[in-house]
Order: structure tokens, then sequence, then C-alpha cells
């Protein structure tokens, strides 16, 4: 089956009000920022989608990319480990102005909930975060003498990821520490988009290579230059950018 679709605009549509959106990276590397920014545009154009919950490792940089989601007014929720990172002026100001909601989790979890919403495992039980904030409410078990707190599972109706090689049939390798989220997010979401550096004929990618098969993958554009975060807040870049 082709997965491959014509533009960033198609790869996006199908994203709706009140959808839980994962977008993969770590700050910026790995981060999709075509495809984020394709959202924004549907959004300046249809007034959707909004209410979104992203699930993502930081809170954004600067004015682009999930900064610039989040400034456009289209995310309720942010599910996230580190609000704050190198610039993220925007979430601060709407969650102290209480206009977005935050659910913090720490790193380690974020990545098993992710995993687990993959691999079809509703709960699992970690120490971490036992005796903190984080941890009221939840239930807590005794193993080998340990307190250990219970988390749920974490899976999406869509996720935004990028990948650096893809075939047709959304077969992805990953560059280096771009890797990060984006193979667990793969599995975790109903509707996975991504967009490739290269998409590869069949048979053009080392099946011994393959990091994410095309089993979980629905729709892929190529970008063959895709954008830095780092590189767009170093110039300054707001996105969108008004006449």
């Amino acid at each position: 089956m082709d997965k491959r679709v014509a533009d960033l605009a198609a790869a996006v549509a199908g994203i709706e009000d009140g959808m839980t959106v994962m977008i993969g990276g770590f700050g910026g590397a790995g981060s999709p920022i075509e495809l984020i920014h394709a959202l924004i545009d549907r959004f300046r154009a249809t007034g959707s989608p909004r209410n979104l919950t992203v699930v993502n490792n930081n809170a954004g940089n600067g004015h682009v990319g999930l900064a610039a989601l989040i400034e456009a007014g289209m995310v309720r929720k942010l599910i996230c480990s580190f609000p704050r990172s190198a610039d993220p002026v925007v979430f601060t100001e709407l969650y102290l102005a209480g206009k977005i909601e935050l659910e913090l989790v720490p790193q380690g979890t974020l990545a098993e909930r992710i995993r687990a919403g993959g691999a079809g495992i509703p709960a699992f039980y970690t120490p971490t975060s036992y005796g903190t904030d984080l941890a009221k409410g939840k239930p807590v078990e005794e193993f080998e003498g340990r307190p250990y707190v219970r988390e749920r599972w974490l899976k999406a109706d869509a996720a935004l990821i990028k990948a650096e090689t893809a075939d047709p049939q959304g077969n992805l390798t990953y560059r280096a520490a771009a890797r990060n989220f984006n193979p667990l997010m793969c599995m975790a979401a109903k509707e996975t988009i991504v967009q490739a550096s290269r998409i590869l004929p069949p048979g053009g990618i080392d099946p011994e290579t393959v990091v994410t098969p095309g089993l979980f993958v629905r729709k892929i554009v190529e970008v063959p230059h895709p954008r830095q975060e780092e590189d767009l807040n170093r110039a300054g870049a707001v996105y969108p950018l008004e006449a």
C-alpha cells in the first residue's frame, strides 16, 4: 500500500478539534516542524483544529514549531516532561494566565506510558514520583518492600513524526538523536503522519535498518530540507510570518 500524500496540507487534513496529538522530538531534535506549521496553516484557514491535547517532551521554544502551535491558541492541554526549557516564553505566559493546562510527567515515565499505549498495556508500576505531588491520587502498591506508583498508558488520535528515510509502504529510519520519542509515538497513535527527508523506492531501505515498520504509519510526505528549530530561533523567526 502506497502511503505517500501529495503535500503537507493533505498530511494533516484528518486532525480535528479535541484530538490528542503526539509530536515527536527532544527539543529540536526530531521535531516535525513542517507538519506542525502545516497544522497551524490549516487552523488559520478554517478555524480547526482547536482544543488539542498535545503530548511532547517539552513545551516548545521561541515562536516556531510547538511554541507557535500553542501561541496560535490551538492547544488546550500539554502533557510533557520539561515545560521549562531554553525559551518557553509562549507556554509560560499562557500557563500563568490560566489559559492552558499542564500534566507534568517524569521523562522516563512519559516514554513508558507511550510505549505501553503502543503495546496495549493499560497500566504499569514505577517507583518514580512516589512521595511527590505527581503521585497524588494515584494507586500505590508495594513490591519486594518498595512502593510503586501505578501509571496509565498514553495513546493518541494522531502522531506527527519526523523521519530521515521512508519507503512508500511507510517503513522508517531516523537520524541519530532525532529517533528519541518518534518510534514510540508511531505505535501509540491511531494515525501516524510522517515527514521524511527522503522517500526511497520499494526495497530502498535495508530491512535490517528499519526502526519503525510501515504497519504503524498511515501517511508520508517528503520534506527534502527540513528546518531545525534551533536555527529558526537563532534567526528570531516567528511562525506564521506576518506581512
